[in-house]
């Protein structure tokens, strides 16, 4: 019989809890601001836009100059390491900006993806060795929670009892040092949409995925109620031909989630997963790198965030109506790594 050795003082317990409830309030998402250079690369030179750090930063302050009609609809946000530093025009941190309006900052902790030997092209997530002191001093740089990012693939021979395993274990390694260091972690075991598979196969990998995560948690002593896990959603692979209706997905997702997610865990917070998705592209088509057009592209997403995340998120959404446009495009990446 295993023997129980406290990992978490009641305070420590009380303050992960507390952080994770404010992230996933009624209403309110989290807002993912952490693409790497790399993946911030793409999406500028869509727009004729030099990928520096400087235009990065005038991206990034779009975003975070939304007024306080977001603290209702936005719980978190995620930075990458270069954002956690920068600071707005004015000289005001970006950090401070979030604060102060009430809503949590989190920071992109792994390294990563790399492949597993011995495996169909399958990989695991780097970013373990010096974690803890990286999470110390990104807590006192104002984060109170992490994102840590784990892929999987489905196909006839994926995923493999390997890579469930690995990446089971490494996102349950990562939750822990998080947790020692005060910062909740966000547990993300993405099952990407490449391939032909349906819906039904989706739902069987990710009940199986979510079920190896939960049981490495338990295995790391990992205390749920400071977690959040960010999973995808289930859905058929990309190049699946037969069509699912909203309805369909969702009741598979719910099902995949209640047959493996323990009541203890405060929330789920949903990658897009390459779903249609058009918050980044309106964005990026109204800025264009002008600043004379940050005003209006910050206000299109502050619109994507109130009236259409923050009501879907209560089962209040009822549609945009638009058949066509940027909303309906897909922000689909085959084999998508950052």
């Amino acid at each position: 019989m295993p023997h129980s050795y406290p990992a978490l003082s009641a305070e420590q317990k009380k303050e992960l809890s507390d952080i994770a409830l404010r992230i996933v309030a009624p209403g309110k998402g989290i807002l993912a601001a952490d693409e790497s250079v790399g993946s911030m690369a793409k999406r500028l030179s869509q727009i004729g836009v030099e990928n520096t750090e400087e235009n990065r930063r005038l991206y990034r302050q779009v975003l975070f100059s939304a007024d306080d009609r977001v603290k209702k609809c936005i719980g978190g946000v995620i930075f990458f390491h270069e954002t956690l530093y920068q600071k707005d025009d004015n000289g005001v941190p970006f950090v401070r900006t979030i604060q102060d309006k009430g809503i949590v900052v989190g920071i992109k902790v792994d390294k990563g993806v790399v492949p597993l030997a011995g495996t169909d092209g399958e990989t695991t997530t780097q970013g373990l060795d010096g974690l803890s002191e990286r999470c110390a001093q990104y807590k006192k740089d104002g984060a109170d929670f992490a994102k840590w990012r784990c892929v999987l693939k489905i196909s006839e021979r994926t995923p493999s009892a390997l890579a469930i395993l690995e990446n089971a274990n490494v996102l349950a390694r990562y939750a822990s040092i998080c947790q020692q260091n005060g910062i909740v972690p966000i547990v993300e075991p993405e099952i990407l949409p490449d391939g032909d598979h349906d819906l039904r196969r989706c739902q069987y990998v990710t009940e199986k995925v979510l079920a190896a995560v939960y049981k490495a948690l338990s295995d790391h002593h990992v205390y749920l109620e400071g977690t959040l896990l960010k999973p995808n959603m289930v859905t058929p692979g990309h190049a699946c031909p037969n069509k699912y209706s909203p309805e369909e997905v969702a009741m598979a997702t719910v099902t995949a989630l209640r047959r493996t997610v323990p009541p203890a865990v405060p929330g789920v917070t949903f990658l897009s997963g390459g779903q249609s998705e058009e918050e980044a592209s309106l964005n990026l088509n109204a800025w264009r790198g002008q600043q004379d057009n940050a005003g209006a592209a910050t206000e299109e997403f502050i619109k994507r965030a109130e009236q259409v995340n923050g009501l879907a998120a209560q089962g209040k959404y009822e549609g945009s109506g638009e058949d066509g446009g940027t909303a309906a495009q897909s922000l689909y990446v085959a084999n998508h790594a950052y």
